[in-house]
């Protein structure tokens, strides 16, 4: 990561160099100067909206382009693994621990501020489900990458930090907020790509959108478009599990999409 960010700046001065860096594509140094925001606030003085998304946006893109360099490496270690390359296969490997050197490290910088900093700090129902929802996602990340007992306890975490965010969200937002029906989408991918649980996938899955249907016609236009996105790839995803087992399941969800676009477009 890039070294040098300015020490004892504004809270207002982090939040636009963090702009500046997501603007640059600088996303490691987005993450630092979101990290300085947090260390540098009082442990009562809760993250802005602003301020809670440019953090996810900045770990999400680091994130992101690593999980995609060790999906790409691990198919060539493979590939070199079917040829019977040992030489190839062994420079793969130790190409592969260092990707996952990085992502642990990445995984490890956000938990860190999630479970000392922002989970503590946060007082209301979105806010708190926002970062235990994030703690899950970071977790999940791990899982994908570890084996044994690493792995085991990864998800392990995933699951502890995702029900709590479940719990609160059920109780306390709305069917159709993008937190919540955020949280069961990827809720659910921890069951059908981690724990390898289809049918809970779905299940969970199905609710979440059936549930945001019955009130679509309550959603505000300030989270439409973040709500109606997260369904369509919530249906997506039931559509992909389903696609060898479920038929009527496919029709009933084809059904449900056309109310969305009733109830916005009529």
């Amino acid at each position: 990561m890039a070294t040098g960010i300015p020490e004892n700046l504004t809270r207002d001065q982090y939040v636009f160099l963090a702009k500046l860096a997501e603007q640059a594509e600088r996303y490691e140094e987005m993450v630092q100067f979101m990290q300085k925001l947090v260390l540098t606030s009082t442990p009562a003085s809760e993250l802005t909206v602003e301020e809670r998304n440019l953090l996810s946006v900045a770990y999400k893109n680091v994130i992101g382009s690593l999980r995609a360099a060790w999906r790409i490496v691990s198919s060539i270690e493979q590939k070199e693994e079917g040829r019977k390359n040992e030489e190839h296969v062994a420079l793969v490997k130790e190409y592969r621990s260092k990707v996952e050197s990085e992502l642990s490290d990445i995984c490890a910088s956000i938990l860190n501020l999630l479970e000392s900093n922002l989970v503590p700090s946060a007082s209301a129902s979105e806010s708190k489900v926002f970062y235990l929802k994030m703690k899950g996602d970071y977790h999940r990340y791990m899982a994908e990458f570890k084996v044994g007992d690493e792995r085991k306890a990864a998800a392990e975490d995933t699951m502890l930090s995702y029900k709590a965010a479940q719990d609160i969200a059920l109780a306390d937002l709305a069917p159709t907020h993008p937190i919540r029906l955020g949280l069961a989408l990827n809720f659910s991918v921890f069951y059908f790509e981690i724990l390898n649980q289809s049918d809970k996938a779905c299940s969970m899955a199905k609710q979440a959108f059936e549930e945001a249907i019955a009130e679509l016609d309550t959603l505000g236009e300030e989270s439409y478009k973040d709500s109606t996105l997260i369904m369509q790839l919530l249906r997506d995803n039931l559509t992909l599990w389903t696609s060898d087992a479920q038929v009527p399941l496919s029709y009933t969800l084809s059904w449900l999409y056309l109310r969305i676009v009733y109830v916005f477009h009529d």
